[in-house]
C-alpha cells in the first residue's frame, strides 16, 4: 500500500523514534525556560502598566505594543541573524528562550495589568492608609488578589507558548517541529511525522487547556 500513511512509513518512524523524543525534550525545556522568562517580564511590565508615574506606564506601552504588533518569526530572525552582525552570537536555544519569552511576556503583561485593574481601588487605598508603599501594596495586597483573576488567561498563554516553540524549526532550533521536518525531509515520510508531532503537542497542551477551562468555570461560579 502506497500513500502518505503507508505502514512501512510508520515502521520507519517507530524504528527511529529517539529523533522525535529528542525534539520533544527540547521543546519541553524551551517551553519551561521561556515561560519563566515571560512570567517575570509579564509581572514586571504588568505592574508598570498600572504605576502612578506616567513614564513607567509609557515603558509598559512601548514594550507591549512593539512586541504584540510584530510577528514572532521576525523577532526570532532578528535575534538569530541580526545580532551576529553586531558581534553578539547567541546559541540557538538561547535565541528561542529570549525570543519566545519576550514575546509572551508582552501578552502576560496585559493579563497581569487587567488583573490588577480588576482589584477594587479600595484595596489600594486601604494599603496606603496602613503605610504601604506602592510596591509593597502590589506585593502583599494587590497581586495576591489579581492572580486569582489572571490564572485562566495565564494558562492559555502557556498553551500558546508551547505551540509557538515550533517557530524555532525555521532556525534549526532542535525542537520537536524541527526534528519532524528534518526526519520527514530526509525520507519524504511526512504523514506519520506530522501525525506524531501533532499528538505530542496535544499531549502537552490539552491538559493545560482543560485546566484553564476548569479555572474559568470556578471563577464564574465564585463571582
Amino acid at each position: 500500500m502506497m500513500g502518505p500513511f503507508a505502514w512501512f512509513k510508520w515502521q520507519a518512524l517507530f524504528a527511529e523514534w529517539p529523533v522525535f523524543l529528542e525534539g520533544f525534550a527540547m521543546t519541553i525545556a524551551l517551553s519551561v525556560l521561556a515561560l519563566l522568562l515571560s512570567l517575570t517580564l509579564g509581572i514586571l511590565f504588568g505592574v508598570l502598566g498600572t504605576a502612578q508615574y506616567r513614564p513607567l506606564r509609557w515603558l509598559n506601552r512601548i514594550y507591549v505594543e512593539f512586541i504584540q504588533n510584530t510577528p514572532l518569526v521576525i523577532q526570532i530572525f532578528f535575534l538569530y541573524h541580526a545580532l551576529p552582525h553586531w558581534g553578539l552570537m547567541l546559541p540557538v536555544f538561547t535565541v528561542g528562550v529570549l525570543g519566545i519569552g519576550f514575546y509572551h511576556g508582552a501578552y502576560i503583561a496585559e493579563v497581569v495589568r487587567a488583573g490588577i485593574l480588576a482589584v477594587s481601588k479600595g484595596q489600594h487605598e486601604a494599603a496606603y492608609s496602613q503605610g504601604f508603599s506602592y510596591w509593597q501594596a502590589m506585593r502583599y495586597i494587590i497581586l495576591p488578589q489579581a492572580k486569582r483573576m489572571a490564572y485562566p488567561p495565564l494558562t492559555n498563554q502557556a498553551v500558546s507558548l508551547i505551540k509557538n516553540t515550533s517557530v524555532m524549526a525555521m532556525v534549526a532550533g532542535g525542537d520537536l517541529m524541527y526534528q519532524a521536518d528534518s526526519w520527514a525531509s530526509a525520507n519524504l515520510y511526512y504523514g506519520p511525522a506530522y501525525v506524531i508531532t501533532g499528538l505530542l503537542y496535544l499531549a502537552l497542551c490539552f491538559p493545560l487547556a482543560t485546566y484553564a477551562r476548569r479555572m474559568e468555570r470556578r471563577l464564574e461560579v465564585s463571582l
